[in-house]
């Protein structure tokens, strides 16, 4: 995260306690050609975590307290960026589908389809899967699958992959711990395809080939049925917000990383809900987790902030710069 690769790391390491090596003795003590050595060290430069100490260009570490703190505040203003992106991308998806009923109201021909029960829903969804000609992209935030609808998807999405088309999808962290559902993403990754996971994920969505989108009429209640769309600038920007939730999860078989301050992105996910104004009961839903295990996490939360209340942790919170 903060750009420090391996054997990066290993040469800031040797020179903090050895500066006064030159490249040669470097490149011997940690095993490396010259050619490694020299691409680290203006790797370390790069992010300014080496500095010239003499007129003949020598160069020595900076010290870990002030470089790393400077990595880690690069960092976290980044990932307040991302955080703020994904709260507009999310925004805008909503605004769309609020949209949902003016465009076929009207009788007018319009670049949407509404799907009405699960088997017009599913029987579409195989339809443009045997069309696909390079890419399906998938976000689930529906938590643990059915063992049963997960068999049912296996020929499905084998025959996708076998004709060379690329499978990305991204499902809530919360299925790590299901193993039905570890199991599928495991099978899918071995197969060619590429699974993720998020804390949490805006929509449900399927786009095929960058040029139709299947969607919730409510994403609130996908018992409502499903939308299709081929409108350009629509599917454009769902496409969008898919890459840009597919850029901060994390891959599939990764451990989630805790932040600088021991958060996990679950954890930082329930805070924010939380201090949304969600209940238990409604983060629960969004983090595909059950509701006594958001209540677990809280109060665990509520101990390492040294609070008593809910406010209270939330004050904590936002002191500890953790909102």
């Amino acid at each position: 995260m903060l750009g420090l690769d391996e054997r990066t790391e290993a040469v800031y390491r040797v020179m903090l306690t050895n500066h006064r090596w030159g490249v040669a003795q470097l490149a011997h003590q940690l095993e490396m050609s010259e050619e490694e050595l020299r691409a680290a060290l203006d790797r370390l430069s790069s992010l300014k975590l080496l500095i010239d100490s003499s007129t003949q260009g020598e160069v020595a570490p900076v010290n870990p307290v002030i470089g790393l703190q400077s990595l880690l505040r690069r960092e976290e203003d980044a990932l307040h960026r991302r955080q703020h992106e994904f709260e507009r991308c999310r925004m805008a998806a909503n605004a769309v589908l609020d949209e949902y009923s003016s465009l076929f109201t009207d009788g007018s021909r319009q670049p949407a389809e509404q799907l009405i029960g699960i088997d017009a829903i599913q029987a579409r969804i195989e339809d443009l899967a045997a069309q696909a000609t390079f890419e399906c992209l998938t976000l689930n935030p529906g938590g643990a699958q059915s063992a049963a609808s997960l068999e049912a998807s296996r020929p499905l999405d084998q025959a996708v992959i076998s004709r060379g088309v690329m499978m990305r999808t991204v499902y809530l962290d919360s299925v790590r711990n299901d193993s039905v559902t570890a199991e599928y993403a495991g099978w899918l990754t071995d197969l060619g395809g590429q699974v993720r996971t998020a804390p949490a994920l805006p929509v449900r969505m399927l786009v095929i080939d960058r040029r139709v989108a299947l969607v919730p009429v409510d994403p609130q209640n996908t018992r409502k049925g499903a939308v299709q769309l081929t409108g350009a600038g629509v599917v454009a920007a769902l496409v969008s917000l898919f890459e840009y939730v597919w850029e901060s999860a994390t891959l599939f078989g990764v451990c989630p990383e805790r932040d600088e301050r021991g958060l996990i992105p679950q954890e930082q996910e329930l805070l924010r809900l939380l201090a949304d104004g969600l209940t238990d009961a409604a983060a629960s839903t969004r983090l595909g987790l059950s509701l006594r295990t958001v209540r677990r996490m809280m109060a665990d939360l509520m101990e390492r902030l040294d609070a008593r209340s809910r406010f209270a942790a939330g004050l904590q919170a936002g002191r500890r710069g953790w909102l």
